[in-house]
């Protein structure tokens, strides 16, 4: 509700300014450019979304969804004590993960949501517990291996090489993600004393 508040500020204060400096044409240049920019640049993320999530598709009929489930399992089980006791949830989580490092937050998100409905109802509480808290940090601040989003980002403007960033994206999530983590067992062990 905010953020449209704030979108249609700042539509209508673009148009007062653009009549009041006599300017509307510019502005409107600058709109129909910009509708044009959004549907070349969906459009072409379109393509990396469906590539992916089709790769996801063919992982989870072949069963590499599970083998990953399984290499991930230890640590989910120590990040999410009470969710991974319910082996529906602990998918979910997964998932949401593997989804993560394959830079498909679009498809991460539903599961994350999936896992959170199932971490609610298994805590029967109203109210985010912590375990539904760092599953939203880690989610907001993945690990990516596979940028794909950005990679066709940097495509749809003309980059040589949109993967060349791989290092600096895997060092700064793995950094975000670490202070995600450290963060919200901070405010766990705070909010208990």
């Amino acid at each position: 509700m905010a953020m449209s508040l704030i979108w249609v500020a700042m539509v209508l204060f673009s148009v007062v300014a653009a009549l009041l400096t006599g300017n509307v044409g510019v502005l409107s240049a600058a709109a129909l450019e910009g509708a044009k920019s959004a549907i070349t640049l969906s459009v072409s993320m379109a393509g990396v979304l469906c590539l992916w999530s089709g790769v996801c598709a063919v992982m989870e009929k072949c069963g590499l969804n599970r083998v990953i489930a399984r290499l991930l399992s230890p640590l989910l089980r120590r990040l999410f004590p009470q969710a991974s006791a319910d082996e529906a949830c602990i998918g979910y989580l997964s998932a949401n993960v593997t989804a993560n490092l394959l830079g498909l937050g679009n498809a991460a998100t539903p599961l994350g949501i999936q896992a959170v409905q199932r971490m609610k109802a298994l805590s029967g509480s109203e109210t985010a517990t912590d375990e539904m808290c760092l599953l939203i940090v880690m989610n907001t601040a993945s690990i990516q291996l596979i940028p794909s989003t950005v990679a066709a980002v940097r495509s749809s403007l003309g980059a040589a090489a949109p993967f060349d960033l791989l290092p600096a994206v895997w060092l700064t999530s793995l950094c975000s993600v670490s202070a995600g983590i450290l963060a919200a067992r901070l405010f766990r062990h705070l909010s208990r004393t």
